[in-house]
């Protein structure tokens, strides 16, 4: 892609949501580059408008369907809806059933269903750095909803609670373990849960598992407290309970004046991102990685300490400021 581009002819199909310039604009930002900073900063005053939903939990519990079937209902409401799938084993990059599959080309075909999947690219909450990025661009397209949808694998998820307005854990009968549970540290980013195939066996034992967890957890009469929701999503039960209770979440954080401090932390530990990444990038340039290589053989050797090796990166990098 060209420089010039990213024009304000360019800015103005992004707003009005033409679909070729949303793929092109995240294909941007996904590449982390200078073009990437300069179309993020071309468009952050338009940013803000959409809510932003984070489901997250084991892999199999029906996050993808769930997702689907939240996507329609949205659709009937006239909301318009952006998809982020971070998963290499999500459905949306083929590597589901293929009756996934079927259904999220259901929803692909919506003009107002726009739908990216994403790799993890290491971050280990599961969740993409650019992902975040790529909701910008969704937001600034004037989607109404982003369904953030990443893996879990059972561990840290702080990347997702950090990323989205509501927090959506999903779990299934088999995953109702009360200590597996917190191990996997989805019981602390929950704003609610699902238990997802609830017509299996086990299910009953798994909300009380996770019932009993909860009371445990300190809160006080102004406090969120996180609730439980069963469903069937490849039947479309417990939907209209899931979308009661996002919009439940939303009003408390609107009333409580939670919306903004939640917002203002996101945005704080995104620019603590953005300034970390840049400064690794400026730092590890040739000379210093083959200055580092030059010196491995001394710390091998146990003549260097790696201390001393860093503190004398970090000295010529400062020097070249």
């Amino acid at each position: 892609m060209k420089e010039k581009e990213i024009n304000n002819s360019f800015i103005e199909r992004l707003i009005k949501n033409d679909r070729r310039t949303v793929a092109r604009s995240i294909s941007i930002v996904e590449s982390n580059n200078s073009r990437s900073s300069e179309l993020l900063k071309e468009v952050y005053a338009k940013v803000g408008n959409a809510y932003r939903i984070g489901i997250t939990g084991p892999p199999g519990a029906g996050k993808s369907t769930m997702t689907n079937q939240l996507t329609k209902l949205f659709r009937n409401q006239n909301k318009k809806v952006g998809i982020i799938a971070v998963d290499p084993t999500s459905p949306f990059t083929g590597g589901a059933l293929l009756g996934d599959r079927i259904r999220m080309s259901e929803i692909g075909q919506d003009t107002g269903v726009f739908i990216r999947s994403m790799a993890t690219r290491g971050s280990l909450g599961g969740l993409s750095k650019k992902a975040n990025d790529a909701a910008d661009i969704l937001d600034v397209a004037g989607y109404d909803y982003i369904i953030m949808e990443t893996v879990g694998v059972g561990q840290s998820e702080l990347d997702i609670a950090e990323a989205a307005d509501t927090t959506i854990v999903v779990l299934v009968p088999e995953s109702g373990d009360a200590v597996q549970a917190m191990k996997a540290g989805l019981m602390e980013i929950a704003d609610f849960f699902v238990v997802n195939k609830s017509d299996r066996p086990g299910s009953e034992q798994a909300l009380s598992a996770l019932k009993t967890i909860l009371s445990m957890k300190e809160h006080n009469v102004n406090s969120w407290m996180p609730n439980i929701i069963s469903a069937i999503a490849n039947e479309n039960k417990g939907i209209l309970d899931i979308v009661a209770e996002i919009q439940r979440h939303k009003d408390y954080l609107l009333s409580s004046n939670k919306f903004i401090e939640q917002r203002e932390h996101r945005t704080k530990i995104r620019i603590k991102e953005i300034v970390e990444d840049k400064l690794r990038y400026l730092l590890w340039n040739e000379s210093r990685k083959n200055s580092l290589n030059s010196t491995l053989d001394k710390v091998i050797l146990g003549n260097l300490s790696p201390y001393h090796i860093a503190e004398e990166i970090i000295d010529n990098f400062k020097n070249q400021l």
